[in-house]
């Protein structure tokens, strides 16, 4: 099957499954539409058939909540205001209660699988199938099937299944579906490629570096099944307001049908507006606007490869005063390159592989650096007890030796006196025994929209940006000077990079939140204690993943901005459709109550607003403007 021809079948069988309600609701229509046309006593019997066609499963909902324990709800409330109706021969209005109602669920239920499939896209990210080499044969199994270290193949067109490492072959990828990015990306043997991504022009051979359960793929499902369980301020107050205000409304309506025949008024009268009052009050715009918004808002987001875990998050995000940055893998990319060797001794050759040595146990892009400058690979016997030091460097015995690889704190921990020129770069520094021997000199490039996400950020209403990093002053005020970051904290140690973040916790405005942008497992701590924590997914470690409630797919700074603004977009979207229902209900409800509005003008009044609500909340599945 094509995958075009799998994309359209959820939409297909959604369209489907709506259609028996759409042609009872239209059976439901021409009833109540015959018997105003005809009159007399068959307007009695075709309006109360329409009501029957068309209410009899509301009446059932609302059987089956009470059941359960929910008294108080609106189908519940639709189907007393409609037998009411009848009660008191408003026949046609009894018929358009239902009708309405029923159509506006339909279009709520229409509206939320436009949402649902935007959501429902990420999943088309896993193959059902994946062919993976054994024994020099080409099988086909689940990718669950996988293990780490073994051989795929992905020919043109197809979805590559796991995260991993070329073996063999070049391609372009579209990685559309993780970051959504158009632009392919040219690969070739020895890169790495994620799960999601589709091989667009030559076969390649995988070698899986992860089994399905840790890929890209599972992690990005995981997070969107998490973000559907997490309600935000709003949701929560929401719920709590439906529960006091239904039980509010029917007793509202009772006191309003029966308490002014007690003192002699028309009976007839006062029930009819009672009945109006039931029907204006039904709280749905509410209850579905909110909640749809926010799934919109999430879905919308995941389009762009903003993965937001949860309304909660969305709320946070979206009040964000101060944004916080590390700087290698965040700002910067994090692609090292030694430039210069500075031996205090020895030869450039023989201080590099020294280095190189020390730093072979360590997955820090610096140490990953130094490793592939010097080229070492057999000779990694010579080293005994290498260990990484976070915010420090590393150290290891090498050929009997004490070697301390890293930064000037750890120089003076082991107790070598710096010598030599001073570099607004990074520079790694290596001490034998306790004596310096020299330095190497790495460098980092600025993201290409690094500068500009600043920037964005700034005209969003962000009114404060901070980078944390361990590099040195001087490296730190360079990459804040170029990218026009208004406070630089430099020379921190993970535990400082957190005294930093409470400290900016404090200080913050009440109301308003700080978020941490990040990579590195080191982050982990920081996105936890900020307000909002964002992860630098594509190259993010799992910790950071983990710690985070914001991903980003593709490492983009500018997607940070993104995030606010889609963020502010969609709690503005929620904002309008609370302040939108409560006015024209308040409305509708004044006016029912004294008589200005009918049972046609009460059910226009929820059906339509509803309907508005819902249009409203579906444009948070469009990105914010830029």
């Amino acid at each position: 099957m094509e995958r075009d021809e799998r994309e359209l079948i959820p939409e297909k069988e959604e369209r489907e499954s709506l259609a028996p309600e759409l042609i009872r609701i239209g059976a439901s229509a021409a009833l109540l539409v015959a018997g105003l046309l005809i009159g007399g006593a068959a307007k009695a019997v075709l309006c109360i058939a329409a009501f029957l066609l068309c209410g009899y499963k509301t009446a059932i909902g609302a059987v089956r909540e009470i059941a359960e324990g929910h008294i108080f709800t609106e189908e519940l409330l639709m189907t007393v205001a409609g037998i009411a109706a009848i009660a008191i021969g408003e026949f046609p209005e009894a018929a358009s209660v239902m009708i309405l109602y029923s159509l506006g669920e339909v279009l709520e239920e229409a509206a939320e699988g436009k949402t649902e499939r935007s959501v429902r896209a990420l999943g088309e990210m896993k193959p059902e199938t994946v062919t993976v080499l054994r024994g020099g044969q080409e099988i086909a199994v689940r990718p669950e099937e996988v293990s780490r270290g073994e051989t795929i193949l992905v020919r043109p067109g197809e979805r590559i299944a796991l995260d991993g490492v070329i073996e063999e072959g070049k391609s372009s990828l579209s990685t559309a579906a993780l970051t959504g990015e158009s632009k392919p990306r040219d690969v070739d043997k020895g890169e790495e490629v994620l799960g999601g991504s589709v091989n667009l022009t030559g076969l390649l051979r995988i070698r899986a570096t992860a089994g399905y359960g840790e890929s890209t793929i599972a992690r990005i499902l995981r997070l969107m099944d998490e973000s559907a369980e997490k309600k935000s301020r709003f949701e929560r107050t929401v719920d709590r307001f439906a529960a006091i205000y239904t039980p509010a409304v029917f007793a509202g309506a009772l006191l309003l049908a029966f308490l002014p025949p007690l003192f002699g008024a028309d009976f007839r009268t006062w029930l009819y507006r009672g009945l109006v009052f039931l029907v204006a009050s039904c709280p749905c715009a509410f209850v579905i606007s909110v909640p749809l918004s926010f799934f919109s808002g999430i879905g919308g987001a995941s389009k762009r490869g903003i993965l937001i875990k949860g309304a909660s998050a969305i709320e946070v995000l979206s009040k964000a005063e101060t944004a916080v940055f590390d700087k290698t893998g965040t700002l910067t990319e994090g692609c090292f390159c030694v430039t210069a060797v500075h031996p205090s001794e020895g030869t450039e050759e023989e201080l590099l592989r020294t280095a190189a040595l020390a730093e072979s146990a360590s997955l820090h892009p610096i140490a990953e650096s130094v490793v592939k400058a010097a080229g070492i690979s057999s000779d990694i016997s010579r080293v005994v007890g290498a260990e990484e030091l976070p915010g420090l460097g590393a150290k290891a015995t090498v050929d009997g030796a004490s070697v301390c690889v890293g930064n000037e704190k750890l120089m003076r921990e082991a107790g070598a006196k710096i010598s030599g020129c001073r570099h607004d770069c990074t520079t790694v520094h290596l001490s034998r025994d306790g004596k310096y021997i020299g330095h190497i000199l790495i460098s980092d490039q600025v993201k290409r929209d690094a500068k500009e996400a600043i920037r964005r950020l700034h005209g969003l209403g962000v009114k404060r940006t901070v980078m944390l990093t361990g590099d040195s002053e001087a490296i730190a005020r360079a990459v804040g000077e170029e990218l026009g970051i208004d406070e630089i904290r430099a020379g921190l140690l993970p535990e400082d990079k957190a005294k930093a973040m409470d400290s900016l916790l404090a200080g913050k405005t009440k109301g308003r939140s700080v978020l941490y942008a990040g990579d590195g497992m080191n982050d982990a701590p920081v996105l936890r204690l900020a307000d909002v924590g964002i992860a630098m997914g594509g190259i993010g470690s799992d910790a950071a993943i983990e710690a985070a409630d914001v991903v980003l797919c593709d490492d983009r700074p500018g997607r940070i901005a993104d995030a606010v603004a889609h963020a502010r977009k969609t709690m503005r979207i929620v904002k309008e459709n609370i302040v939108l229902a409560l006015v024209v209900k308040l409305g509708v409800l004044l006016l029912g109550a004294l008589g200005f509005a009918g049972m046609w003008a009460a059910v226009a009044s929820d059906v339509g607003v509803t309907l508005v609500c819902i249009l409203n909340a579906i444009r948070a599945l469009s990105p914010a403007a830029r």
